[in-house]
């Protein structure tokens, strides 16, 4: 996936020396002091993060209420799942709203201005979401694009595409895997990746 719209191959090296040298600056310049950063990396690595959103859907895939709420008023069904953190709505996440999969239709999730994204239940947005060939070819072909991270959608299923915005950031409440009847909410949010969350991957059983 990470080569898959042509990426150069030193993307990372380069991006983060960029990103340590607009910290050295700001650090010189006393806009942010030395534990800024680390304190921002702290709260993507335990309060804002696709592990909130697996906690959503495995809920919403064992009370069939609830999930009705979350399709419906996805900010107030969010509230309330126990143990999530106090960020649920606040940056990127005062506007989230839940599609979900089902027989005959599949969601994907796309910005085609930018790279709009529901922080609090996925966590920062990955490189190839960013990616204007994404963007575009998402919003044209989304069939296509599926199939290249390997989701083959049958043509009797119909692919809806949802834009997300600063006004509604869009995520999907994938379908329950079969065979995982016996399982319980933390069984079933393990199951449940960031990708499968964006449309473009399925939740399967482990």
């Amino acid at each position: 996936m990470t080569n898959r719209f042509n990426y150069p191959t030193d993307r990372e090296a380069h991006n983060a020396a960029r990103a340590k040298a607009l910290q050295a600056l700001l650090i010189e310049k006393g806009v942010i002091t030395s534990s800024t950063v680390d304190t921002v990396l702290q709260v993507f690595e335990t309060k804002m993060g696709p592990f909130n959103g697996a906690k959503v859907v495995a809920r919403a895939w064992v009370d069939p209420a609830f999930k009705e709420r979350l399709i419906t008023d996805t900010t107030a069904a969010v509230a309330e799942v126990d143990g999530l953190p106090d960020v649920m709505t606040g940056a990127e996440g005062e506007h989230m709203r839940a599609v979900a999969n089902g027989p005959g239709v599949h969601n994907l999730i796309i910005c085609t201005l930018c790279s709009c994204y529901p922080w609090p239940v996925l966590g920062l947005p990955p490189y190839w979401y960013k990616d204007p060939t994404f963007r575009s070819r998402a919003a044209r072909e989304p069939r296509a694009v599926l199939k290249e991270f390997g989701l083959d959608i049958p043509t009797s299923t119909e692919v809806k595409v949802w834009d997300s915005s600063a006004q509604i950031r869009w995520f999907v409440v994938p379908e329950r895997p079969d065979g995982t009847d016996g399982l319980g909410e933390e069984e079933l949010a393990a199951l449940v990746t960031p990708e499968s969350m964006m449309g473009v991957a399925v939740a399967t059983a482990a």
